[in-house]
């Protein structure tokens, strides 16, 4: 089989859950079926952005147009067609629902969709991008062959908010991967001038990751005598000005913002802390809390959305929108021990449960799908 795998996200200044999907997914599934002929597209970026190292065991095609001037065209009009090498391919797999490829006569195409954010929380997106996925998503339903959700709580959001043929659905879940790094964690805490203890969050600065609300409970946190720092660990996104008020605001406690961390970094972060608080109001996954568990950091997440199908018993779920209950998730992780080490070790179990191999196995399972469909 061929398959022309759409990978723009990676590129991207801040490639998100959608580029970490890419980058583990795309090997993955090269691994489980080595007769598997991949090739990846993308737009012109300006300037140009050089290929991550992972990219280079694959056939890669550079489109003639920008995001901008092809994104709207594909989702509204179905072209320009993609260039005669991509059209050879058996179907075309859109890994972000931003962007719907046209496919050619007798092609198929696959979409992950990864959450409806934009649609269940408008305001916390610009709205240009917000407009580009109501597209998307409308083309999506319109022209897929069939549309991957990592979780149950975004197929129930795309049955509920359009008019999909329910036979076109595919859930599979994602996972967390463990770097092959020997990463010295002392060295690296150090030289992003880290003191532990600390409570971690990791991902994107923006409004829906809840971080306002944060900052507020782990305040109240450090104001009863418990040492821990907080550190945000992540790109800025869109719409972090409240956030950098609140920040700006005096008060207990000592709060460390990253910036984008590099793997081994980002991973030595993860390590050294004592506890990992998500307290995200939406989600159509939640890779870093599997990513924590991966690493037995003990779990507070928000008990909302597709959270829970991650989590299962294996964390503390709290009510996003309460300072209150985050507050004291977080204190009883910072200040019992046993009961950290206990979710430490179902997190661990939990995240045994996915697996990449497995995410790789059941796209691959859609694939062979959609290409029997008449």
């Amino acid at each position: 089989m061929k398959a022309a795998l759409h990978v723009d996200q990676v590129f991207f200044t801040v490639p998100g859950g959608v580029g970490t999907y890419i980058r583990n997914l795309v090997p993955a599934l090269a691994r489980r079926d080595p007769s598997l002929e991949v090739t990846l597209f993308h737009a012109r970026f300006d300037p140009p952005k050089p290929a991550e190292p992972w990219m280079t065991a694959f056939a890669d095609e550079e489109l003639a147009g920008s995001i901008r001037s092809l994104y709207p065209r594909w989702n509204l009009f179905g072209r320009p067609a993609l260039p005669a090498p991509l059209r050879s391919a058996d179907l075309v797999h859109a890994m972000s629902g931003s962007a719907i490829p046209p496919v050619a006569h007798g092609q198929r195409l696959v979409v992950t969709v990864h959450d409806l954010a934009f649609d269940r929380y408008p305001g916390m997106f610009p709205r240009s991008w917000r407009v580009m996925y109501r597209l998307g998503l409308r083309a999506a339903v319109r022209r897929a062959h069939a549309i991957v959700t990592p979780s149950r709580t975004t197929a129930e959001d795309v049955l509920s908010r359009t008019n999909v043929d329910p036979r076109k659905l595919h859930v599979v879940p994602e996972a967390a991967a463990l770097p092959g790094s020997n990463v010295d964690v002392g060295e690296a805490l150090k030289r992003l001038k880290l003191m532990p203890p600390y409570v971690l969050f990791v991902g994107t600065i923006e409004p829906r990751k809840n971080l306002v609300r944060l900052v507020r409970a782990y305040r109240r946190v450090a104001a009863t005598g418990v040492p821990h720092g907080l550190v945000l660990a992540g790109p800025l996104g869109w719409h972090h000005e409240r956030l950098m008020r609140e920040l700006a605001l005096e008060g207990p406690g000592e709060i460390v913002m990253t910036g984008a961390l590099a793997p081994d970094e980002l991973d030595a972060v993860y390590r050294a802390a004592d506890a990992f608080v998500y307290p995200s109001v939406y989600e159509g996954f939640g890779l870093p809390v599997l990513e924590a568990m991966t690493r037995g950091v003990p779990v507070v997440a928000s008990n909302t959305s597709s959270l829970p199908e991650v989590t299962g018993d294996a964390a503390i779920g709290v009510n996003p929108r309460s300072v209150r209950e985050l507050a004291a998730a977080i204190e009883s992780l910072c200040t019992d021990v046993d009961l950290a080490e206990r979710l430490a070790a179902a997190g661990r179990r939990r995240a045994e449960r996915f697996s990449w191999d497995e995410t790789a196995a059941r796209t691959a399972e859609v694939y062979e799908r959609v290409r029997e469909t008449k």
